[in-house]
């Protein structure tokens, strides 16, 4: 943004320069026409009225490009700051992620887009405060010290209040996004487990609370519109008492021939301009508080992005060792490992710490610390079976191809049993599914995501209770197809506690203690 913000200042110096040119120069065409009835013709000052002309050209001009510089440089602020939350929730563990998820959801959909009013037209108007009401004032006073200095006492008052009331619009601000963002978590969850409360009947509790949380964030809003409402009431309150005693003490002095008509004008006409641009500042400062916010809040999810840099080695997984420290265990190519033990004690936090998602000391890849990975490249030989298998909206086969082009479709559906679901799928491969897999049942997205697994080219095959939703014939044939992928000599590992999961196992891990991510 430095670049547009320098761009917008020149181009602010622009506009108070021809703004009080202008005026200057409006004053003493207007007092001559009143005091010299010899010049009252449009011809005596066509030279003074092009000049004017031109002055109001080049502040109109000086104006279009400061807004187009600003919406520029904006549109790439928000681009680019909406990146970087997305680069650094992506980043996070999973359980980071589930923790700051809706707030990050927010900020990106909704949240950020409040910038604009405040890059567009908040700093600008800082800038024209910061060049045109000083220049203003000296301009004044070159004409008439006595009104100079009636506008610099009357001057303060603005953003005393400006302060005043921004310290309340900037609370008021914070807690509306906190109410949009519970509102819209909460939304959420109800699309998502609406199919389940009908089915129950308790859809009607849920409505209800939707309901008071709308209600909260509409207050929370009209609050917000009040102060604002109240402070440019004020500010005008005040710009308008400023000018006013500009106007009188000019009137009074010209009445007993204290000072020229073209002074007094000058006067007059450039009082306005040291108010207009503080009076801006106000009215911008509400509209740019909700992006100052969602800003702060995009920043403090920056601050919780991961610390360590990113890692550059890479190691051919086929064949390779893992180990994992906590659990004082290998896992060995071509034999299927069993992590099993109760739950809440770490076994799927072991998976996440293999893929490198969980920062978790002591796990290597062939020697190679997890943490000195290009993660890129380790996930491209990693096919994991998440507790709940991930499923992004699209087509089935989009889903199936998620990681790579399977070695054989059919037969990785027939190994988990998908291919019964897709006998009943109106258009079989091309079926859509929404997110989550909506649209199919807990079943069928257990059938898919181990379909996925199975035809998957990776030579490491990371499984979070592959058999959930299974009745024990499907069940048996899917542990014999991840049993077939170790015996072709690939690194399988399985959580999991069922009997018929540990039968196939060739190694039994049993983690005890509940594994803390560092």
């Amino acid at each position: 943004m430095r670049r547009y913000l320098v761009a917008s200042v020149a181009s602010g110096v622009a506009v108070a320069g021809a703004t009080i040119a202008s005026a200057i120069l409006l004053a003493h065409v207007v007092a001559g026409v009143i005091t010299d009835p010899a010049s009252r013709t449009i011809a005596h000052w066509a030279d003074e009225l092009w000049i004017l002309l031109g002055l109001w050209v080049v502040r109109t001009l000086a104006h279009w490009w400061q807004s187009r510089l600003s919406q520029r440089g904006a549109t790439a602020v928000i681009a680019d700051l909406s990146g970087q939350v997305l680069r650094c929730v992506t980043a996070l563990s999973p359980r980071q992620l589930a923790a700051q998820r809706d707030a990050a959801a927010v900020v990106v959909t909704r949240g950020l887009d409040g910038l604009r009013p405040y890059l567009t037209a908040y700093l600008p108007a800082v800038f024209s405060a910061g060049i045109l009401t000083p220049a203003a004032v000296l301009a004044i006073a070159l004409y008439d010290v006595q009104s100079a200095v009636i506008v610099l006492i009357a001057l303060p008052l603005i953003p005393i209040f400006m302060v005043l009331i921004g310290l309340v619009t900037a609370e008021r601000s914070a807690a509306a996004l906190a109410a949009m963002s519970t509102l819209q978590s909460r939304l959420l969850d109800l699309v998502a487990g609406l199919p389940t409360l009908l089915s129950l009947g308790r859809a009607a509790g849920s409505a209800q609370r939707i309901a008071e949380l709308s209600a909260a964030h509409r207050r929370s809003a009209m609050a917000t519109l009040r102060i604002a409402f109240l402070s440019a009431l004020v500010l005008e309150l005040l710009a308008t008492l400023g000018v006013a005693l500009v106007a009188v003490s000019v009137g009074l002095r010209l009445v007993y021939g204290e000072m020229t008509l073209a002074a007094g004008l000058t006067a007059l006409l450039l009082a306005p301009e040291v108010f207009w641009p503080l009076r801006r500042v106000g009215v911008e400062f509400h509209a740019a508080q909700d992006g100052k916010t969602a800003a702060q809040k995009a920043f403090d999810l920056l601050d919780t992005l991961p610390a360590r840099p990113p890692g550059t080695r890479t190691v051919d997984a086929a064949g390779a060792t893992i180990h994992v420290d906590d659990l004082t265990a290998d896992i060995e190519p071509g034999r299927v490992t069993v992590l099993t033990g109760p739950n809440g004690v770490g076994k799927s936090t072991v998976l996440q710490a293999i893929l490198g998602l969980t920062p978790m000391g002591g796990v290597t890849v062939d020697g190679v610390d997890v943490a000195e990975l290009d993660l890129t490249a380790w996930w491209r030989q990693v096919a994991w079976l998440a507790h709940r298998p991930v499923l992004v909206p699209g087509t089935v086969l989009t889903n199936l191809e998620l990681f790579g082009p399977p070695t054989d479709i059919e037969a990785a559906c027939r190994a988990a049993g998908f291919d019964e679901v897709l006998d009943d799928l109106p258009d079989g491969l091309a079926t859509t599914i929404g997110r989550d897999g909506v649209g199919l049942s807990l079943g069928q997205r257990q059938r898919l995501g181990l379909a996925r697994v199975l035809g998957s080219q990776a030579p490491v095959l990371l499984l979070d209770e592959p058999t959930a939703h299974l009745d024990a014939r499907l069940e048996s044939r899917v542990l014999e197809a991840i049993a077939a992928r170790a015996r072709v000599g690939d690194t399988v590992v399985v959580v999991g506690h069922r009997e018929p999961v540990l039968a196939i196992a060739d190694r039994v891990v049993h983690v005890g203690g509940a594994l803390v991510p560092q």
